[in-house]
C-alpha cells in the first residue's frame, strides 16, 4: 500500500472564483514540504519517494486543480483559472490551512512549473524550490523548434480550442494516455490505475486541456513579463532532469534556470522524464540533501 503512514483528506480552500477543495495525502514530521506531480498524474507519483521523505519533513502530496480527485475550476477566457498563478495561490492557501507559511516545494513537470511561480509570486512562502525536468514555460515556447513541435507535441495539441482535443481524447483516453504512444508508463499499478481512473473523466481531460491552454497564454505571457522586468526567484533553487530525455538533447538546462536564479544547482539523472518514478531512491536522496541542507 503506498503512503503508508499518511492520512488522505479532501482540503476546501477559498479562491476568487469560488472555493477549492484539494484531495491531498500528508504525513511524516519536521520542516514542511510539499510535493506537486505532473501531467496526466495525480499526486500518487510521489508514492516512491514521499514515505521516506517523510522520515524527516511534513510531507504533503496534493492533486493539483483540475488533476485527479480535486476541484476542476470553472473556465475562464483567459485561461487564469487553469493557470499556474492559480494553483500556487492553492498552494499558498493548501500550506497555511495545514498551519505552514513557510516551506519547502518539489514540483515534477507541470508541478514544476507551479513551483517556480510559486517562488516568483509567493517569495516569502517559498524556502526552496526543487524543479524536476523542465525549463520555465515561456523559455520553452521562446525556443520551440522542430523538435519541440515533434517531441512535445501534446503542448500545441492540448492547447487547441475547445473542444477540439477534448472530443478526440474522449473517444479512446485510454488509447490517447496509455497506449502504445501515450505518455503514462507503468511504474506502479496502484498510481497506474488512479492516473487512469482520473484521465478517463472528460472533466477531467478538458481540465488538462486548459492547464495547457494556460501554459501557451497566460503562464508564457507572465514569464515574458517577469523575465522582462528582471524578477528572479529569490531561494535556493535544485534542477534534475533525465539524461535520456528531451532537456539533455534540447538545452543547457543550467544555464536556461541561471537566467531565473541565482543560486541554483542541479545535476542529470540516467532516467527519461518520469524521474521520481523512474529513480525512486537517486530522487529522495537528492531531495532530502537538497531540502536538509542548512535548516
Amino acid at each position: 500500500m503506498a503512503f503508508e503512514g499518511f492520512e488522505l483528506s479532501q482540503i476546501a480552500l477559498p479562491d476568487p472564483a469560488g472555493e477549492v477543495s484539494l484531495r491531498v495525502r500528508h504525513g511524516g514530521s519536521g520542516p514542511p514540504l510539499l510535493l506537486l506531480h505532473g501531467y496526466p498524474e495525480t499526486h500518487m507519483m510521489w508514492a516512491r519517494v514521499a514515505e521516506g521523505l517523510a522520515d524527516s519533513f511534513t510531507v504533503v502530496c496534493p492533486d493539483l486543480r483540475g488533476y485527479g480527485g480535486s476541484t476542476k475550476p470553472p473556465s475562464s477566457d483567459d485561461h487564469e483559472t487553469s493557470s499556474k498563478r492559480a494553483m500556487a495561490r492553492d498552494a499558498v492557501n493548501l500550506m497555511a490551512k495545514l498551519g505552514f507559511d513557510c516551506f519547502g516545494v518539489a514540483g515534477h513537470d507541470r508541478g514544476g512549473r507551479v513551483a517556480y511561480r510559486l517562488a516568483l509570486d509567493h517569495p516569502a512562502a517559498v524556502a526552496k524550490v526543487s524543479v524536476l525536468d523542465i525549463i520555465p514555460t515561456g523559455e520553452a515556447w521562446a525556443r520551440a523548434d522542430k523538435r519541440f513541435a515533434l517531441g512535445y507535441w501534446h503542448w500545441p495539441f492540448l492547447a487547441q480550442p475547445h473542444p477540439f482535443p477534448e472530443t478526440l481524447i474522449g473517444a479512446d483516453p485510454e488509447f490517447f494516455f496509455a497506449g502504445r504512444y501515450g505518455i503514462l508508463r507503468s511504474f506502479d499499478a496502484e498510481a497506474q490505475a488512479d492516473y487512469l481512473e482520473s484521465a478517463k473523466l472528460p472533466s477531467v481531460i478538458h481540465a488538462m486541456c486548459e492547464d495547457y491552454r494556460a501554459g501557451a497564454g497566460y503562464d508564457r505571457l507572465l514569464d515574458e513579463a517577469d523575465k522582462k522586468a528582471g524578477k528572479k526567484i529569490a531561494c535556493p533553487v535544485q534542477v534534475l532532469w533525465g539524461a535520456k530525455g528531451a532537456l539533455a538533447a534540447w538545452y543547457d538546462t543550467l544555464a536556461v534556470w541561471r537566467e531565473w536564479a541565482d543560486d541554483v544547482q542541479g545535476q542529470a539523472l540516467d532516467c527519461g522524464h518520469f524521474i521520481p518514478e523512474e529513480k525512486p531512491d537517486e530522487t529522495l536522496a537528492l531531495l532530502r540533501r537538497f531540502f536538509a541542507d542548512g535548516r
